[in-house]
C-alpha cells in the first residue's frame, strides 16, 4: 500500500513515512493510493468481535507493509486497555432508529483518544525501529491536543508542541493540556482562533529548512493514520445493527472533515453507508458549501462547541480529491483560491460526487441547548454540545428518512463543556472519578504571539536535543 498526496506533486510513500511525514511537501495530505475492498461476507465474519479484534482486520490492510501482525495486534491491544467501557463505542438508543454512538470512554474523554492512543503505539514502534526523534507540532480547537499529550507525554523520542486558541476552548479541555508534568510536553495558548494555529502548523511543514532540522511530525487529522484508527467505529457501529444487510446513515458534528471523511472511506471499503450527514453549528462554512457549491470564508464567532468553530476545514480536501475523479492539480487550484481569495466554486460534477455521498445541516445556539434539554428529558442522557448538534441535525435527516437508521456520533463526555450542559439541563456533569482531581492540578502554559518565527524560535529552544 502506498500513499500519494492530494496536490499531486510529492512522491508516494509507505505507511509508515507517510505516518511520520504527515502533510505532504507539496503541501497536500496524504490518501491510499487504493482503497482496500471488503465483500459481504468478510464483513459480516466481523459481527460478534471485539472492537480490537475488527479494529485489527479493518486497520491491516493499509499498514500491512510497515507494521507486522504481531505488531499492529499489540499496538491495538495497548491502545485501547484504558478506556472504561469494554465496548469501547458502545451504542445508546435515544429514540425510533436512532442511536448515539458514545465515543467519550478514552482518557481524555473525546473521540480523538480513538486515533491518538493506537498513534502513539505506532509511533512509537516505528521510531525505535529507525532510532528516530521527532517534534511533535499540533494544532487544537480543544480536544486533538489532549488526546496528542495523553498519548505521547514522558516518551524519550517525542517532543510535544501543541497550539491551541487562547481563551477558545472550555476549562476541562485547556486544563487536560496545561496540567501534565511531563517534560516533553508543551501547551501554547496562541493569540487567535482555530484557523490561526492551523495555519501556522501549515506554514511551519512548509518551511523545509525547519521542518528538517526539528525532525517535524504532525498528529492532527492532516495526518493519514489518525484518519485510519477512525474508520473502526463505523464498521463497529454498523455490524451491531445489523451491517451488511442493513444500511446505516451516520450524523457526525464536522469542524476539520476528518471524522467524517473515516466514514466515507469506510463505505468505499464496502459498509453499506446510506448517507454521511455533516452537522456543524452556526460556523456552517461546511452546510452553505454542500448546498451552493461555494466555499466561502465569513469569519468564525465562537460558539458553545468549540471544536467545530473552524472555517479552513483540512480533511474537505481530501473529499474534493475524490470528488474531481482523484485529480490533484484541479484541488491544488482549490486550495491556492482558498488562499489568495478566502473562497473557492466546486465544479458541477464534483458537487454532484460530493452530493451522492454527503448531506448537511446546521443548529444554532438556541437549537443546540433544545436538544441537550430534551434529550435529557426523554431518554436520561446527558449530551455535550457538539454530540448536541450532531442529535440535532441527524434528527432533521431522520424527517426526510425515517426509515433508514441513523447512528449520531457522541464526540465528547458532557463534563467537558460543563457551563452549556448545565445551563441546557440544569444538571453540572461531574468528570469521572480519575479526572476528579483537574481542577487542583497546577497548569503550565506559555502564551505565544501570532507569529511563525517567533513560535518557530520557541520551539527550538524548548524542544529536548
Amino acid at each position: 500500500m502506498r500513499y500519494i498526496s492530494t496536490r499531486g506533486e510529492a512522491p508516494a510513500l509507505s505507511f509508515g513515512d507517510a505516518m511520520l511525514t504527515g502533510l505532504a511537501r507539496d503541501g497536500g495530505l496524504y490518501v491510499p493510493e487504493t482503497v482496500p475492498q471488503f465483500s459481504p461476507e468478510e464483513i459480516a465474519a466481523m459481527a460478534g468481535l471485539s472492537y480490537e479484534e475488527v479494529a485489527f482486520r479493518v486497520m491491516k490492510p493499509f499498514v500491512s507493509e510497515t507494521f507486522s501482525d504481531e505488531e499492529l495486534q499489540g499496538a491495538i491491544t495497548r491502545a485501547y486497555a484504558g478506556f472504561g467501557h469494554i465496548a469501547r463505542a458502545p451504542l445508546t438508543q435515544l429514540g425510533p432508529n436512532h442511536f448515539l454512538l458514545e465515543l467519550f470512554h478514552g482518557p481524555t474523554l473525546a473521540f480523538k483518544d480513538f486515533a491518538m492512543q493506537v498513534i502513539g503505539q505506532l509511533f512509537q514502534i516505528e521510531l525505535k525501529r529507525r532510532d528516530q526523534k521527532v517534534t511533535i507540532v499540533g494544532a487544537t480547537s480543544g480536544d486533538t491536543g489532549s488526546a496528542a499529550i495523553e498519548a505521547f507525554r514522558g516518551l524519550d523520542n517525542v517532543d510535544v508542541f501543541i497550539l491551541f486558541p487562547h481563551g477558545r476552548v472550555s476549562e476541562v479541555q485547556r486544563r487536560q493540556m496545561t496540567t501534565p508534568v511531563e517534560a516533553n510536553v508543551h501547551a501554547f495558548a496562541l493569540e487567535g482562533d482555530f484557523d490561526d494555529c492551523q495555519a501556522k502548523l501549515k506554514d511551519m511543514f512548509n518551511d523545509f529548512d525547519f521542518r528538517d532540522e526539528v525532525g517535524l511530525a504532525g498528529v492532527n487529522s492532516i495526518n493519514f493514520a489518525r484518519v485510519l484508527a477512525q474508520i473502526v467505529y463505523y464498521f463497529t457501529a454498523a455490524l451491531s445493527l445489523g451491517a451488511p444487510g442493513r444500511p446505516v446513515s451516520f450524523s457526525v458534528p464536522t469542524g476539520n472533515f476528518g471524522d467524517i471523511f473515516a466514514g466515507f472511506l469506510a463505505k468505499e471499503m464496502g459498509l453499506p453507508v446510506e448517507r454521511l450527514v455533516i452537522a456543524t453549528n452556526h460556523n456552517d462554512i461546511l452546510d452553505r458549501c454542500l448546498k451552493a457549491g461555494d466555499y466561502t470564508k465569513r469569519g468564525v464567532t465562537a460558539s458553545m462547541s468549540p471544536s467545530m468553530d473552524i472555517e479552513v476545514s483540512s480533511n474537505f480536501e481530501r473529499a474534493l480529491f475524490w470528488a474531481y475523479g482523484r485529480d490533484g492539480k484541479a484541488v491544488s487550484q482549490l486550495m491556492d483560491e482558498l488562499k489568495t481569495t478566502g473562497s473557492f466554486n466546486i465544479s458541477e460534477n464534483a458537487m454532484g460526487a460530493l452530493r451522492a455521498h454527503y448531506d448537511s445541516g446546521s443548529v444554532d445556539e438556541a437549537r443546540t441547548l433544545e436538544v441537550i434539554a430534551r434529550t435529557y428529558e426523554t431518554t436520561g442522557e446527558l449530551l455535550c454540545p457538539h454530540s448536541a448538534v450532531g442529535v440535532g441535525v441527524a434528527e432533521d435527516a431522520q424527517a426526510r428518512d425515517p426509515a433508514t437508521v441513523m447512528v449520531t456520533l457522541a464526540t465528547a463526555h458532557p463534563a467537558k463543556f460543563p457551563d452549556a450542559v448545565e445551563k441546557a439541563s440544569g444538571l453540572r456533569p461531574a468528570l469521572p472519578p480519575r479526572m476528579a482531581d483537574l481542577f487542583e492540578r497546577e497548569e503550565r502554559m506559555t502564551r505565544v504571539p501570532n507569529d511563525l518565527a517567533a513560535l518557530e524560535t520557541m520551539i527550538k529552544e524548548r524542544r529536548r536535543a
